[in-house]
């Protein structure tokens, strides 16, 4: 009974022996990466994200890699002339008749733009190809540059189209997205060129929805856009044009602005929905070598081409009028309405079709209140003698500069 025992206990020794080697043995082999003295203890993972895994990050250098491809820098030549108001009273002090004057002007200027068709066509802003451009160049991420045109613009809508003829090379135009599904806080990604950095990504989410920017410079307008995007991705002189594309490459919106750094804002910039630019780049497709408003048929602004200054003592003093109601014509543009039927600087509007006038603001108003092609008549005092001025009312030209000693005042320019 006893040696059964010792047997049977033997025999089980031998087991646990046999199994403690070979579970050590399965384990050198299978487990190296466990605890141990010159291991450490394995990382935890998060759980996977929902694209099957990928980073944000790695999300961001796709879509950029994406893109890039098809965002060009814009190379422009501007040789165009600008509106230059003389002084207002200069005929009076023997400088000679006060007319504005047209100053010719050469500058250099550069943005960006995308590929938006396999035609050859670019997106960029207006502002990018301002009136006067004579020369432009398109500058591809392959360092390819190739001379192109203005298709058409819409200093309204601040988008123009530029196009490159013949490229064999032209990449695929870029995806557009749905501006109207975007969230607030959603990854945003501004690519362009910014101080003509070649190529260059800024990222920020989106900011807000709908905002109105007042936006002019480099010869245009300043103007009023509504409805724009805003963004935290930093957008920078020479970004305007480029494209502002979600966390999958597709399009946004085009970058145009940011807000007044001088204002001490950070972290605010403007873009044009996509959702706007389709419609607007449509139009700009069906009228090649047009400057367009935002309804494609001219600006449709009432307009004679004067700058104006309200009646003082010392204004009559110098004309010699004295009259108590009226308003002065400080500058007569060349070329327009109000030149074509003989007003000149010093001159004073009395009324319009047998209404006084009393303030640039109530001609301004009167005049608006008119539809391009129809004719006024207007009191004049000019040089001592009363006469009536047939005046038909002009439009006025898309991107037109206001006067320099009207800039406080966008409607004494009527």
């Amino acid at each position: 009974m006893k040696s059964r025992f010792f047997g049977t206990a033997v025999v089980g020794l031998v087991g646990a022996i046999v199994g403690s080697f070979s579970m050590m043995l399965y384990a050198s082999t299978h487990f190296a990466n466990v605890a141990g003295p010159n291991n450490t203890p394995p990382a935890v993972s998060a759980a996977p994200l929902l694209s099957g895994g990928t980073s944000d990050q790695d999300r961001i250098v796709s879509a950029v890699k994406r893109v890039q491809p098809a965002v060009v820098a814009i190379d422009v030549t501007i040789n165009g002339t600008r509106v230059v108001p003389a002084d207002p009273f200069a005929q009076f002090f023997g400088g000679g008749p006060s007319a504005g004057r047209l100053q010719r002007f050469h500058a250099q200027a550069s943005g960006s733009g995308f590929v938006y068709g396999r035609n050859g066509l670019i997106v960029t802003n207006a502002h990018v190809v301002p009136v006067g451009t004579t020369d432009v160049e398109v500058v591809f991420a392959n360092g390819d540059r190739k001379k192109a045109t203005v298709y058409s613009r819409n200093p309204a809508a601040d988008l123009a189209l530029v196009r490159v003829s013949n490229y064999a090379k032209l990449p695929a135009p870029i995806e557009l997205g749905d501006s109207d599904k975007l969230a607030a806080g959603q990854w945003a990604i501004a690519v362009g060129e910014p101080f003509e950095l070649k190529q260059s990504v800024s990222v920020g989410v989106v900011s807000g929805f709908n905002r109105d920017e007042t936006i002019g410079g480099d010869g245009e307008e300043a103007r009023q856009f509504k409805g724009l995007l805003q963004t935290s991705a930093p957008i920078n002189p020479g970004n305007s044009g480029g494209p502002l594309v979600d966390i999958e490459g597709r399009l946004i919106g085009v970058n145009q602005s940011t807000a007044n750094p001088q204002a001490g804002a950070q972290g605010i910039g403007f873009a044009i929905p996509v959702n706007i630019m389709k419609q607007q780049v449509a139009m700009l497709e069906k009228n090649p070598g047009q400057t367009l408003d935002a309804n494609s048929t001219g600006t449709g602004i009432p307009y004679i081409g004067v700058a104006l200054q309200g009646l003082d003592d010392n204004v009559r003093a110098q004309i010699n009028y004295a009259g108590k109601t009226g308003v002065v014509v400080s500058g007569v543009y060349q070329g327009t309405p109000a030149d074509k039927a003989g007003l000149q600087a010093g001159d004073v509007i009395t009324s319009i079709d047998g209404k006084a006038v009393n303030s640039p603001d109530e001609l301004t108003k009167a005049i608006h209140n008119l539809k391009p092609g129809q004719t006024v008549a207007m009191q004049v005092f000019s040089a001592g003698i009363k006469k009536l001025v047939s005046v038909k009312i002009g439009e006025a030209p898309p991107g037109f500069g206001q006067p320099q000693q009207q800039q406080q005042d966008p409607n004494a320019q009527p």
